[in-house]
């Protein structure tokens, strides 16, 4: 089975702090530890510049030996639950995971971001365990997604409109994954988003086939663009 790692990296969440300053999302309008003193010290700003102050302005928390207890109770969460996961994941979506080995590096953020192609993503250290482990699974999700089925889908519906099926898909998380991390996967909060998740779990109601799934959702996303 595929492996997740949990660990600490400071350059890491130094970026992720300087990022989620800067960062723009069509559907996320602001971040929980975003504050007034991170804002005026990053934003519009290259990392090089500020990154001193941003290591300054953490330091408490970085000197703080909390952060390996954190660690490795993340890690000793996801150990109980990985093969588990991986062996429903790989099910539902009718194929391996690309990666023997992901890593789940801390950040001191709630934004949590992940890349594909370098297999990693992030989970914020002020999370319960129940929260970091619904954030892994949708985050592995995507990983899944982007390696195995984005390719063809953006052939069909382009960037944006498969940016939108793949975080819609998560809903699938609340109907076949819940039972290991008991929370719920919100899901992101727009109007349209809401929408695809309904019809996504209605859909998977009447046949849960990934590859029937994906057909119809999309007939589904081509109809809406196209309503426009």
């Amino acid at each position: 089975m595929p492996k997740v790692i949990f660990k600490f990296d400071k350059e890491k969440d130094l970026w992720n702090n300087w990022a989620t300053i800067n960062y723009e999302s069509p559907w996320e309008k602001m971040h929980n530890n975003v504050t007034p003193i991170l804002t005026d010290m990053c934003k519009g700003k290259k990392f090089e510049e500020c990154k001193d102050k941003l290591e300054k302005f953490n330091d408490i928390v970085y000197k703080s030996p909390l952060i390996k207890i954190i660690t490795v109770a993340f890690q000793e969460a996801w150990d109980k639950i990985n093969n588990e996961y991986f062996k429903r994941l790989e099910r539902i979506m009718k194929s391996k995971f690309p990666m023997k080995e992901v890593t789940a590096y801390l950040t001191t953020q709630y934004r949590c971001p992940y890349n594909e192609e370098e297999g990693w993503f992030m989970v914020s250290i002020y999370r319960s365990i129940f929260y970091v482990m619904a954030t892994a699974g949708h985050e592995l999700m995507h990983i899944h997604f982007h390696k195995t089925y984005w390719p063809r889908i953006e052939k069909q519906l382009g960037k944006e409109k498969t940016a939108d099926l793949k975080e819609a898909l998560t809903v699938l998380l609340n109907l076949e994954f819940r039972d290991l991390w008991f929370v719920k996967d919100e899901g992101k909060d727009n109007e349209e988003q809401r929408k695809l998740r309904q019809f996504i779990e209605q859909q998977w109601k009447k046949k849960k086939d990934f590859n029937v799934l994906m057909k119809k959702c999309v007939s589904y996303l081509k109809k809406e663009k196209s309503s426009r």
